[in-house]
């Protein structure tokens, strides 16, 4: 059987740097923190206070009116709207299409915690529960895939995929499956997440994941730096249009890039810490690389999981350093998390789309907040793209992410 090949043809955005694709790209080529003080609740009594929010976003961005918008979360609202600007970015018609062969698969690591959140604060023991009626079906992560294949009568497979902070490069990668496969045309995919509350912020800060540089917050998302102390929340949503290449040339679609490859891996190490010397994340790129036909010489840029965590940040330069060798010193890598903050489930497609605006754009966006050296990382045997972007033609780039439980994904994208 042959393998299709497949392309990215739209793409969307809801996330803390811009509520638009145009938005995005340019403050991630300025460097700019997304990092706010959370105004979403009272966090007199939060070890971190901070968080990187999604400014002025209404659900009339994803076509919903006041009663719609009660009935979905807002990580299905965030999803909802992204999938429209990357549906009518790709141009698509889908009433000329056959619906059977279009699907979506979207990503999210906990789906609608805020309304679990909100009926759970309303409950009182003793007296009469009060839940809302779409209590379930707004706190299910599929139903950001689901709502989105209602509102374009998408009738192809459809469901979601969770793995931490990996959930959406897995919903890519999935959805790429089914077209090389030759089980469906296009496939609306990314992720969607809005953890932005008091449980995700009380937990992640407990567990001492966050960091709680609350006077320096808008610099504390950190990747690589000596001083970096935990990651920074985000929220948000990316959505990608995949398509099979010849579907795209035929109806004259513009295309992003290609997905050259892909490569999974497993660390069986630890619930939250990754393999110290980074051995599944080496893997997950070595696969992705062979997947695609390519050598290691071809890679010219990295968009690093680097979430900002000691353990982290170290475990994944060594696994770059082990599998590149000395030519990591020519390939430029970059954390963008520094900018947007950690979007969990949505991390993936946020920063898929990042590497494809370095390869369509030639700009490598910067890890911005770096001010001081980490005696565990050999800085000269690396380009992080410190602090400022740099132009530089990419031919090919890869996509790290990495999630909770040692789940790993990396994604091969290729100029076309």
């Amino acid at each position: 059987m042959q393998i299709k090949k497949v392309v990215v043809t739209g793409i969307g955005t809801i996330n803390p740097l811009g509520n638009s694709i145009t938005d995005y790209f340019a403050n991630l080529d300025k460097g700019v923190s997304g990092a706010t003080l959370i105004d979403r609740f009272d966090t007199t009594f939060f070890k971190t206070r901070f968080a990187c929010q999604v400014r002025d976003f209404t659900p009339e961005m994803a076509g919903l009116d006041r009663k719609e918008a009660r009935k979905n979360d807002l990580f299905t609202q965030f999803a909802l709207a992204a999938a429209e600007q990357a549906v009518n970015d790709s141009g698509l018609d889908f009433s000329s299409l056959d619906q059977s062969r279009t699907g979506v698969i979207i990503g999210s690591g906990i789906g609608g915690i805020e309304t679990l959140t909100d009926d759970m604060l309303e409950y009182k023991a003793g007296e009469t529960p009060r839940f809302s009626p779409f209590l379930c079906t707004k706190m299910i992560t599929n139903m950001a895939a689901g709502m989105v294949s209602i509102k374009y009568g998408l009738k192809g497979a459809s469901f979601s995929v969770s793995s931490a902070c990996a959930s959406s490069s897995h919903a890519i990668v999935t959805a790429i499956q089914q077209i090389q496969l030759g089980l469906q045309d296009v496939m609306i995919s990314g992720g969607s997440e809005a953890p932005i509350t008091i449980p995700s912020i009380g937990g992640f800060s407990s567990s001492h994941a966050l960091s709680t540089n609350n006077d320096e917050y808008q610099t504390a998302s950190r990747p690589f730096d000596k001083n970096r102390d935990g990651f920074v929340m985000g929220e948000g949503a990316g959505i990608l249009i995949l398509e099979e290449y010849e579907h795209a040339i035929k109806r004259g679609a513009k295309i992003y890039a290609e997905i050259a490859g892909y490569g999974l891996s497993s660390d069986a190490y630890h619930i939250t810490a990754p393999h110290p010397e980074g051995e599944g994340a080496k893997a997950a790129m070595l696969s992705a690389i062979e997947s695609a036909g390519l050598s290691l010489t071809d890679i010219d840029y990295i968009n690093a999981h680097g979430t900002s965590t000691h353990r982290g940040d170290v475990a994944e330069l060594s696994a770059i350093k082990s599998l590149f060798g000395e030519r990591t010193k020519d390939i430029n890598i970059s954390a963008t998390k520094s900018m947007t903050g950690h979007l969990l489930g949505a991390a993936g497609a946020i920063e898929a789309i990042a590497t494809i605006h370095a390869i369509q754009d030639g700009i490598i966006p910067p890890t911005i907040n770096f001010t001081t050296q980490d005696e565990e990382i050999d800085y000269d045997s690396f380009n992080l793209t410190l602090n400022h972007a740099q132009q530089r033609n990419v031919n090919v780039a890869i996509s790290n992410n990495f999630g909770f439980g040692g789940h790993n994904c990396c994604i091969v994208f290729r100029k076309i």
